[in-house]
């Protein structure tokens, strides 16, 4: 009965925000969480960086489908006495639903299908130009397609981390392992637990860890205060080495991202070796190991040491497209400190986000994913329908008049550089010193 509702206060429900008293409230019911957030799909980090908090945009975000019905048995019995609602929210939640009444989170479209076909047919033309032709030239060839499948498996591996390919949870992991695991060789274990809480804390510069890459980036100046990553939960140190590469990241950020991929495998074996506890240890461990097989053995069928060298970087050099892509739909917009607040989630990922602008037949190139905002919006939606709903997306930006930005690949490039070198300039302002040592003394004698 309405008269026996119990409620607690915004205030009283902060008190439970640390793991083993995680408590949560979604359309003003308030849930305990605490025993079971190990348990959590998407990792325990989205459920601590919210907790003690209404959650109910991210969680409308990420359970478009069955997710509701588990809560009941979460319920503690009380409700929250002082829940507001913006107008942001209330138009974003009927979006969400009249996208879910026409079946768009359903929708998977042959994009998938078409996408695993052409994985197949380059895996086909990879092994052909290694195994089968003696040219130079044919090795190189095939080593670009191998930058270029895996470009497309990691899409294919980040719609299965969300859960947008298959129609069942066991084929979307079985999608997981093989294009994410096997085919790139980088654990999906690892890019779910980064991946959910950069979502979740879209460009929050201690809580996003997809913006915490000090020493060699900083894309604002508060990382000059050392500040800590809650994610890592360590100290960000901005030392004479961070503030030398910082002071030239508008310079070396394309360099770096030509061999970026190399950080995915060291961050994959830090997380599969470490004692931290992950779902799915033992098959992302199989998956790294098949990887690890093929690659290699895949190169030493080249005839010599040179080509080897230049078949791998070759094929890292490719992935460096997806990699800069990426970065350029975050790097340049808004930041913000501190952990994600569920009462302001439109504006937060609406800010948080760069959209970069194509035709629809390059869709297949960008993933899909150069809809940055709809899909930090809509992340359970499959791909090939962020282009239709853009347009309302639009709307309702400017409705509550917030951000859309929608940027050329050459602009978001621009906007990226000018953001870097901003900050780099920021960085060599020695009226903001570091504890120096006499490398640092060197390298600046002549400014």
């Amino acid at each position: 009965m309405e008269g026996d509702e119990k409620y607690i206060t915004g205030v009283d429900l902060k008190q439970h925000n640390k793991e083993g008293d995680l408590w949560i409230s979604i359309q003003g019911k308030v849930y305990n969480v605490s025993d079971w957030a190990h348990e959590h799909p998407g990792g325990d980090v989205p459920l601590l960086n919210q907790a003690g908090q209404d959650v109910t945009d991210a969680f409308i975000a990420y359970h478009p489908g069955t997710a509701w019905q588990y809560l009941d048995k979460f319920f503690t019995g009380y409700y929250l006495k002082d829940l507001k609602v913006s107008e942001t929210s209330k138009d974003y939640r009927r979006l969400a639903s009249e996208f879910a009444k026409l079946g768009l989170f359903e929708k998977k479209g042959h994009i998938t299908m078409y996408a695993l076909a052409s994985i197949a047919l380059m895996f086909c033309v990879v092994l052909y130009g290694v195994l089968c032709c003696q040219s130079v030239w044919a090795h190189l060839g095939s080593a670009l397609v191998l930058g270029f499948l895996w470009i497309q498996s990691s899409y294919i591996g980040h719609d299965s981390g969300h859960y947008q390919v298959m129609k069942s949870r066991g084929y979307n992991k079985f999608a997981q392992f093989v294009s994410g695991n096997c085919l790139t060789g980088i654990s999906m274990a690892w890019w779910k637990w980064t991946h959910n809480a950069h979502h979740l804390a879209c460009n929050s510069l201690d809580y996003d860890p997809d913006l915490q890459h000090i020493p060699f980036f900083a894309v604002n100046s508060t990382f000059f205060n050392s500040i800590k990553s809650c994610f890592y939960g360590t100290y960000l140190d901005f030392d004479p080495v961070a503030r030398f590469f910082v002071s030239y990241q508008h310079w070396t950020f394309y360099p770096v991202m030509f061999v970026a991929r190399v950080n995915l495998y060291l961050q994959t074996f830090l997380l599969l070796f470490s004692k931290r506890k992950f779902p799915d240890r033992a098959s992302n461990i199989l998956g790294i190991l098949i990887f690890w097989t093929w690659f290699p053995l895949l190169v030493s069928c080249l005839p010599n040491w040179p080509e080897m060298v230049m078949y791998v970087l070759a094929s890292f050099a490719v992935t460096a497209i997806q990699h800069v892509q990426l970065c350029l739909s975050h790097f340049a917009a808004d930041v913000y400190t501190g952990p994600p607040k569920g009462n302001d989630w439109f504006e937060k990922q609406t800010g948080g986000t760069l959209d970069i602008s194509c035709s629809s037949w390059m869709d297949w190139f960008y993933g899909g994913l150069q809809f940055q905002l709809e899909h930090h919006l809509f992340p359970r939606m499959p791909r090939g329908q962020l282009r239709r709903v853009s347009p309302l997306v639009q709307d309702l930006c400017k409705k509550h008049n917030l951000s859309y930005r929608s940027l050329s690949f050459w602009e978001a490039n621009v906007w990226t550089i000018r953001r870097l070198r901003n900050v780099a300039q920021q960085a060599r302002d020695l009226s903001n010193p570091v504890p120096k040592n006499m490398l640092w003394e060197a390298v600046n004698t002549h400014g």
